[in-house]
């Protein structure tokens, strides 16, 4: 049976009881057209940017246009897609230009990239991206992705951002970018709920344990750490498909988003409880005006540079990991200490965590997961 086409497939969501959505039924036409493209084999087409705030159904959009391809096509999480670039340069230690060979090699394996959730944060992959995102629209690979940000905010007020700016500028030349923003989060439409967030009720979640226990019939418990890369990581309990931590034995450990990855890998359901108001704590200190990048000094003078408290380390390594637990409809339970939207109220990752926010909250829905 062939797969819908992106317009045919968001059409017939609509019969199904979708909600009609000015943008998302933009986007949809955007994706067809690309689709179409790429079925009659026309030699450049150009790719789509969706982006807009959490919840309009950018992802579910790239998913039926993905799902609809005939000709070799990728889908990844940009997490993902970091990682595989970070072990591939890896590999290529000691060549000439490895993001050319990198993206070469991506080109001839197939013709279109899709990449969900694109943010950039670091200045790292800020260095390889900018090269990188050239060198994939130089191939002639065709690029859809999603994000909750515009080309143009990608990384503001990052430092160094100007080294981003030609990425920038090729994304506009070479994708469709387009708002998906109907105005609601469909995320929260009406479902049958299936709390996994409880406040302050460390019996819920041990009683949601068990539940999972006899459901699985997964009866191999243990309270021994876990091989997480080269760390021990304290656990509460764990079966073979369950892995139950307290907040502090793992996002304020020293892990990357490489390691939630490897998480969702090994485990169907993940439970994380004692999880503070992650809002407030003292802010670091100041950070020094020069810096090295390579082995080039950069001068940086006086910079207005983001008020970080100590906790938001643990934060980012929260939101990683709701990320990966909601892209590979894995269920994560909570047990914290007040109610979900008072967890991360005020912030630098205030505009990150509302993304987690929706995604938690859809994850109290019973459809979540099946």
């Amino acid at each position: 049976m062939l797969a819908l086409s992106p317009y045919m497939a968001y059409q017939a969501a609509l019969e199904a009881g979708f909600k009609p959505d000015p943008a998302q039924q933009a986007a949809a036409q955007s994706l067809e057209r690309c689709y179409q493209q790429l079925q009659a084999g026309e030699p450049e087409i150009p790719g789509v940017y969706l982006w807009g705030p959490v919840g309009r159904g950018k992802t579910w959009l790239m998913d039926r246009f993905f799902a609809s391809l005939s000709v070799p096509a990728q889908r990844l999480h940009f997490h993902h897609f970091m990682r595989w670039v970070h072990r591939r340069l890896f590999q290529l230690t000691g060549q000439a230009d490895p993001l050319t060979i990198l993206a070469k090699e991506l080109a001839r394996k197939v013709r279109v990239l899709c990449l969900d959730e694109l943010f950039i944060s670091d200045i790292g992959d800020v260095m390889l991206l900018s090269r990188l995102i050239q060198q994939l629209f130089a191939e002639g690979l065709v690029i859809v992705t999603t994000s909750n940000q515009a080309p143009e905010q990608l990384y503001e007020n990052g430092f160094n951002r100007e080294r981003l700016l030609p990425a920038i500028d090729a994304m506009n030349q070479h994708l469709e970018v387009l708002r998906v923003d109907g105005g609601q989060d469909h995320r929260l439409h009406p479902g049958r709920a299936h709390p996994r967030y409880w406040v302050n009720q460390p019996e819920a979640i041990a009683s949601a344990f068990n539940e999972l226990i006899s459901q699985t019939q997964d009866n191999q418990i243990t309270t021994k750490p876990l091989s997480l890369g080269h760390r021990e990581i304290k656990v509460v309990k764990r079966s073979e498909q369950i892995l139950w931590c307290r907040y502090n034995d793992l996002c304020e450990q020293p892990l990357a988003s490489a390691d939630f990855i490897e998480l969702c890998d090994q485990f169907r359901y993940l439970m994380l409880s004692e999880v503070p108001k992650l809002t407030g704590g003292k802010i670091q200190m100041s950070i020094a005006r020069g810096t090295e990048d390579g082995i080039l000094q950069v001068a940086a003078g006086d910079r207005d540079l983001p008020e970080l408290s100590f906790a938001d380390d643990g934060v980012r390594r929260f939101i990683a990991l709701v990320d990966e637990c909601y892209d590979r409809n894995i269920p994560l339970y909570v047990d914290a200490a007040v109610p979900l939207t008072e967890l991360y109220t005020k912030g630098t990752l205030a505009f990150s965590f509302r993304r987690s926010l929706s995604r938690l909250q859809e994850m109290q829905l019973a459809r979540f997961g099946q």
